[in-house]
């Protein structure tokens, strides 16, 4: 069959800091693997991508970026109405960058030659003028975080969360939704009133995978959890750690004030990170919602054991290669995370069983499904 001229759309493509980035730049590279052209079009921070796929860049204001989120835009940065649009939301307190990237990107496209266009989640009101055949991969429904930072009497949540209406209502437009888990998808009925197809991720088993000359460090935990989000569950995982005097916590994410046994790491390569999960004696996912936890997938990948919640996808995701309990629930991680700790032939068990599971997974499968539903789109 023909090659495709796919343009893969993704607002934010941060490599290093959430699943988004990875899945551009992992879904991308198997694309041109498999003979298809791919053209990522992304705004800040742009994504890390592999040699043969084209990064186009359409630069946001950036007003959240570091050392100074939340500054003023100097009047001749607002050049056309995305500008003002993304401007005008972070003033009122709200998060303007999906629609003004829309915006952006229909301008952009609507002068170029696509077979299809594959929104990764910003499904802002752009997608609907591309003249194009557009998708959109949604991991979870954003709605979620809303209600579980609302859950957390987190303030101007309603302001920042405004764009979650929009993109319930562009999801609702588009001819075809896929996602990355059967519990995805139900969320995403049950939030959006959509009916999205699953194609399951993977971890890039190139990277991740056992490394028997590391040292397994006695009493390490690895976690990925960015400490200013309540649905990362670290909060949870810093409370059993109390209970675990012999362990050190290395949280992969954003600093925050905790113990003398916690230590926070962050910007580290794909390579260091597989390294540190072969190091630790044990990965914690203690999230209280996962549309598929590619840290989950990573972990097993290199054969570490795993304790997890029960929350979202994480019980499809890892089967029998974790010790699952509920979400938000302290006491029982580190009841679990003790168990694991201090039984080697419980760790080998899982391990192994991370690698089998793992083994059924590839990126090129995740692409080669999505490509089928870029032919049905299409066709």
């Amino acid at each position: 069959m023909s090659a495709l001229r796919i343009a893969l759309l993704t607002y934010r493509g941060n490599p290093r800091c959430g699943g988004q980035g990875v899945y551009v730049r992992h879904l991308s590279r198997e694309l041109v693997a498999l003979g298809h052209h791919v053209e990522v079009i992304a705004g800040q921070p742009y994504p890390e991508l592999d040699p043969g796929v084209t990064l186009t860049k359409l630069p946001s204001l950036d007003l959240f970026a570091e050392p100074n989120p939340f500054r003023r835009a100097k009047i001749r940065e607002l050049k056309a109405l995305p500008d003002w649009l993304e401007y005008a939301a972070m003033r009122r307190g709200g998060f303007g960058e999906p629609l003004a990237f829309s915006l952006r990107a229909a301008w952009y496209l609507r002068r170029r030659d696509f077979d299809v266009v594959h929104d990764n989640q910003s499904l802002g009101y752009g997608l609907l003028g591309t003249g194009l055949p557009v998708l959109a991969t949604v991991h979870h429904p954003i709605a979620i975080d809303r209600e579980l930072k609302l859950a957390a009497g987190r303030e101007g949540v309603e302001r920042w969360y405004g764009f979650v209406g929009m993109q319930h209502r562009v999801a609702r437009r588009l001819p075809k939704i896929l996602t990355v888990s059967e519990a995805s998808r139900d969320s995403i009925r049950e939030h959006m009133g959509v009916v999205a197809e699953v194609v399951p991720l993977a971890a890039d088993t190139r990277i991740f995978k056992p490394r028997p000359e590391i040292a397994k460090v006695p009493g390490r935990i690895v976690t990925t959890a960015s400490a200013d989000e309540p649905l990362k569950g670290l909060e949870h995982l810093l409370a059993a750690l109390d209970s675990l005097p012999e362990a050190e916590l290395v949280v992969v994410g954003k600093r925050k004030p905790a113990g003398p046994r916690v230590r926070f790491v962050s910007g580290l390569s794909d390579t260091a990170l597989a390294e540190l999960i072969a190091s630790a004696e044990v990965v914690c996912v203690p999230s209280l919602y996962e549309g598929f936890s590619l840290p989950a997938a990573e972990a097993m990948a290199c054969g570490t054991a795993l304790v997890t919640t029960s929350a979202g996808a994480i019980p499809e995701v890892v089967g029998d290669a974790a010790m699952i309990v509920p979400p938000a629930d302290s006491d029982a991680l580190a009841k679990e995370l003790l168990r694991v700790l201090t039984d080697g032939d419980l760790r080998a068990r899982l391990g192994a069983a991370g690698l089998a599971r793992t083994a059924t997974l590839s990126w090129e499968a995740t692409a080669r499904e999505t490509v089928r539903h870029y032919r049905e789109l299409t066709c």
